[in-house]
């Protein structure tokens, strides 16, 4: 099991400035090894109750909430990671765990007694919740990201483009799930996380962009296309 401890802050930012910001923060951070020229591909399946209590939570506003997804990086992945994020205050924090594909396609289905197999305790209390909760797939997410990194205060800042989603079929391993996308098509999200304090150098670089800061995620995005149909 990983945890991470940090401030994160989300924005909106065009495409035009995603452009500049990359090339800016390419000649002073570290490129995250896995970017390519669009960056590279991550999707993610969101759980919830059936009131949706961690949709509500978020749109609300509550100090302390929490969302629950499964990750990969490539539908031909033979591993993905289940993770927790937990907003406490002005820091979120985020552990994961690393299933094997047959365990998560059967965590897709609902079966979170595959949880039961791994000895790590945050297995167990993932197994405690969902199940306590009744919590079910709702929403599929997969959009590229491109990554920059500073070793100071674990600096992370990243850019996010053709942000999509599915909210009818819960296989994030199929290679021809249907997608929608859940904003305009040149806008992007730039996401900011580290640790203590911000460094002036980057914080100069991205004040030279136009943003605006989101106050949703991209599960709530994502849900909030239907959420809107269904008001």
């Amino acid at each position: 099991m990983n945890e991470v401890l940090r401030q994160e802050k989300k924005f909106s930012i065009n495409a035009v400035d995603g452009a500049r910001l990359r090339d800016l923060l390419g000649k002073v951070m570290i490129s995250d090894e896995h970017n390519g020229p669009l960056g590279y591909s991550i999707r993610s399946l969101y759980f919830d109750t059936p009131d949706d209590q961690d949709f509500m939570e978020k749109v609300d506003g509550l100090e302390l909430r929490r969302k629950i997804r499964l990750r990969i990086y490539d539908p031909a992945n033979d591993f993905a990671m289940l993770e927790m994020k937990q907003k406490e205050g002005i820091y979120q924090k985020k552990r994961s765990l690393r299933l094997s594909r047959t365990d998560a396609i059967r965590l897709c289905k609902g079966d979170y007694g595959v949880l039961l197999h791994y000895p790590e305790p945050f297995a167990a209390e993932c197994y405690g919740l969902m199940s306590l909760r009744c919590y079910r797939p709702k929403a599929v997410v997969e959009y590229l990201r491109q990554a920059f990194i500073a070793k100071e205060n674990h600096i992370r800042v990243t850019i996010d483009s053709q942000i999509r989603a599915n909210e009818s079929c819960y296989d994030i391993f199929s290679k021809e799930l249907a997608l929608y996308p859940v904003m305009i098509p040149f806008q992007m999200v730039l996401e900011v996380k580290y640790n203590g304090f911000m460094l002036s150098y980057i914080k100069n670089l991205l004040d030279m962009v136009e943003r605006s800061e989101l106050s949703v995620s991209k599960y709530c995005l994502a849900r909030g296309v239907t959420m809107d149909l269904q008001a």
